[in-house]
């Protein structure tokens, strides 16, 4: 496994809520990271709970996760360890109330 993909799975493994985004949650860099934010402070997150990674950090990290994931795009939100997926999907289930029920652990 490679450095990267180790540093990834050690990020998504042993936090409970984790997303990777452009830019930071006080500070995103594109709408569709801000709006992840958004849905997720909807949710109830606390923003202490939430570990975010800023990919346009690390471009190791940037192409490493859409290989992780096999999903192309960022952001992308990881719960307990299962990938969730990116603003859309989040948005839809946001919508339908399952997101919530996700990250509160009642799926």
């Amino acid at each position: 496994m490679s450095d990267t993909r180790t540093q990834i799975d050690q990020l998504v493994k042993h936090n409970e809520i984790v997303l990777f985004m452009k830019g930071s949650a006080s500070f995103p860099m594109c709408g569709f990271s801000g709006r992840a934010i958004q849905i997720l402070k909807a949710c109830g997150v606390d923003p202490r709970n939430l570990t975010t990674v800023n990919v346009l950090e690390d471009d190791a990290i940037r192409q490493g996760i859409k290989d992780y994931s096999n999903w192309p795009t960022i952001p992308q939100l990881y719960v307990r360890g299962e990938f969730i997926g990116g603003s859309d999907i989040m948005m839809e289930m946001y919508q339908s109330g399952e997101l919530q029920q996700v990250i509160s652990g009642q799926s």
